[in-house]
């Protein structure tokens, strides 16, 4: 079986891969039956030459590859026929803009299986960039603060060689005794956690983190119900959230008048309720001044995310009195940090993740039959239609 690591296209321009050279190597060492190809690249985070000097084949020519590999959105043009596809398409929410990405790959019977999708029997996913997100995502809510009120000046983390070089960043700061809240437990907020408690800053209980005052920087993680209620009172468990999010409420504002920063690592399905709205922000309780919205929903959960920010320009202001972008030093603005791609600026670790979670939830998948459905679960499109599992994107391909 051939494999293709393809090159991506899409701009602004990404330094991640599915694969390192090494998970290459262990891959074809565990599979003797792989081989792999590289398409060329001068932007990728791993050099060509380090490809060719373990021996993989680096080729303009992908066409005799079966399974194709990506991060980002393939440009139509450069999508190849009949092969299988691995990459995020961003269309699992029936996204506007890539209605005819979707559509060309209909066209071209290829069968795609998106990142998003790869899935265990309890539809937990099972790869993704989200730990490094959440990571970057917290170094840059320290950075923001520190800009904002200009204690420090810390470098952007796309400078910096690695997670570590993060960490010791920012413990080289004097961090005033701020509160921080994280949303989310799953892949996301824990990489957020992971890199607070690297920086020494305190975890403590939800109860704790309303009540208390402290002398030093502390955090608190929270999960669906903690931020959000039943509008009858009942008490109903997690399950009951995902399954009738629309019988709920916000209940963050506790939480607005004692943070200092948000961090927000959740996940917002459709029909949950707004998480922090503008009232909540409008309010003279309000304490919030910096938002680190890692999970960067436009128009979203989140009032002050009125657009997704950049590496280059991470961060902007929110005047909460008249729902604009203003400049962060503004007196009455919060700062809001909502880069959708922060995994870009870790391109090297986060690769390094990725490739090792992919190796061992999906590429035994290849070779046991699916024995876990792995496979059958993440499979988009086949034979020039959608599988049964994704038929409720029909009307978004028919552009209804």
């Amino acid at each position: 079986m051939k494999f293709g690591i393809i090159k991506e296209r899409k701009n602004p321009p990404d330094k991640r891969v599915v694969f390192s050279p090494n998970e290459i190597i262990a891959i074809q060492k565990q599979f003797p039956a792989v081989t792999f190809k590289v398409e060329p690249s001068d932007i990728r985070v791993f050099s060509d030459d380090e490809y060719q000097r373990l021996g993989i084949e680096v080729s303009e020519d992908l066409t005799d590859c079966e399974v194709l590999f990506g991060v980002k959105e393939v440009p139509v043009a450069a999508l190849i026929p009949n092969k299988k596809y691995f990459f995020f398409s961003h269309t699992i929410k029936k996204q506007s803009y890539n209605r005819k990405l979707l559509q060309a790959i209909l066209d071209k019977n290829i069968e795609l299986y998106d990142h998003e999708t790869i899935v265990d029997r309890n539809n937990k996913r099972l790869i993704g960039f989200g730990r490094y997100a959440g990571i970057v995502g917290a170094y840059n809510a320290i950075r923001s603060f520190g800009i904002k009120f200009e204690l420090f000046k810390i470098p952007k983390a796309a400078t910096l060689n690695g997670k570590e070089a993060l960490v010791q960043q920012v413990r080289r700061q004097i961090i005033p005794p701020i509160k921080i809240v994280v949303t989310g437990t799953g892949k996301v907020g824990n990489g957020v956690k992971e890199i607070l408690t690297e920086m020494k800053i305190k975890e403590v209980s939800i109860e704790n983190f309303l009540s208390k005052k402290y002398t030093q920087a502390v955090f608190t993680q929270i999960d669906v119900l903690d931020y959000n209620k039943r509008i009858d009172g009942e008490k109903r468990d997690n399950a009951d959230f995902y399954t009738h999010p629309q019988e709920y409420e916000s209940d963050f504002e506790r939480f607005t008048k004692v943070a200092d920063i948000y961090i927000s690592g959740h996940f917002h399905g459709n029909g949950a309720p707004a998480i922090l709205t503008q009232k909540m922000l409008q309010q003279t309780e309000n304490k919030i001044k910096i938002v680190a919205d890692v999970s960067c929903d436009i128009n979203g959960p989140i009032a002050c995310t009125l657009r997704a920010s950049t590496i280059e320009e991470p961060i902007y202001g929110y005047l909460p009195s008249e729902h604009k972008e203003v400049d962060v030093f503004h007196p009455a603005a919060i700062v809001v940090m909502a880069v959708d791609n922060l995994p870009c600026e870790l391109p090297k670790d986060a690769s390094e993740g990725f490739g090792e979670m992919f190796t061992k939830h999906v590429i035994p998948a290849f070779f046991n039959k699916d024995a876990e459905g792995i496979l059958e679960r993440a499979k988009m499109t086949q034979n020039g239609e959608l599988t049964d599992r994704f038929k409720y994107l029909q009307d978004y391909v028919d552009g209804k």
